[in-house]
């Protein structure tokens, strides 16, 4: 009966430990601040036909999980959904969020 427990024994801590290493490997993400104001580096390519910069598309990537609300302030949702701002997110390689 001895050999049967260890073996048991034996592998719950073999299967803890693939627990612990697959949970190791996974990314937490970290808390967005939703604020348009962030975007102030894409004005340029929002409101006119200028490329966007590297720091646009920075913060076009941090504030990804935030596009569906802009896009449902109707204070924002001009200038998130226009024709420039949708030029400027595609060549940052964001896709134009489906809310």
């Amino acid at each position: 009966m001895k050999k049967v427990s260890s073996v048991a024994a034996v592998g719950f801590v073999v299967a803890l430990l693939v627990a612990v290493a697959a949970l190791s490997q996974v990314n937490v993400a970290e808390a967005v601040t939703c604020s348009p104001t962030e975007l102030s580096p894409c004005a340029p390519a929002i409101t006119s036909s200028a490329p966007p910069s590297g720091a646009c598309c920075n913060k076009l990537r941090q504030q990804r999980p935030c596009l569906c609300g802009f896009l449902r302030d109707p204070n924002l949702k001009q200038y998130v959904n226009s024709p420039n701002a949708k030029r400027a997110i595609a060549t940052c390689g964001i896709p134009y969020p489906r809310c």
